[in-house]
């Protein structure tokens, strides 16, 4: 399949396209301020594709310190993805793959070990995505999500490729 969209670092002018986005795809929303300072602290994880000019997904993610969930290492650096949307209209297009994929890379840029994130119990298509990317179920969170839903914490070792 050809590819079709671009990958880009988010810059501030996405902004409102990556609002719409946010509260387009997904429950959870995000204050401007929110996207703004993960932006600020994480710029090389906040990545955008674009397709035809028109900013059509988003992933921005965040580095924290904490233990290994992996081989017993003490603390390490992992990178947490946040959120990740793309626009319904390009979904099964490899868009969301490509955003994980070259976060993940970028997280070895903040020197992350390893790589974690939180999906709906309910959400199969992104949970074959990720397992697809060779994530793994470590836990489940009970009520985790506003509504009440549980949420699977899916990790990954980053590999120092």
């Amino acid at each position: 399949m050809q590819q079709t969209f671009k990958l880009r670092k988010f810059n501030i002018s996405y902004l409102e396209r990556i609002t719409y986005i946010n509260r387009a795809c997904l429950p959870e929303n995000y204050s401007d301020y929110f996207f703004v300072d993960l932006h600020r602290r994480f710029p090389e994880t906040f990545i955008i594709a674009e397709e035809n000019g028109d900013v059509v997904g988003y992933i921005m993610c965040r580095i924290e310190t904490g233990l290994s969930r992996f081989v017993f290492r003490g603390l390490v650096k992992k990178g947490h993805i946040v959120s990740v949307a793309v626009l319904p209209q390009y979904r099964r297009k490899g868009v969301g793959k490509a955003l994980v994929t070259k976060a993940m890379g970028n997280m070895r840029l903040y020197k992350a070990k390893q790589c974690f994130l939180e999906v709906r119990v309910a959400n199969t298509p992104a949970i074959d995505l990720y397992k697809n990317l060779e994530f793994e179920v470590s836990r489940t969170i009970r009520g985790y999500y506003a509504d009440g839903e549980d949420a699977y914490v899916m990790t990954k070792e980053l590999s120092s490729e």
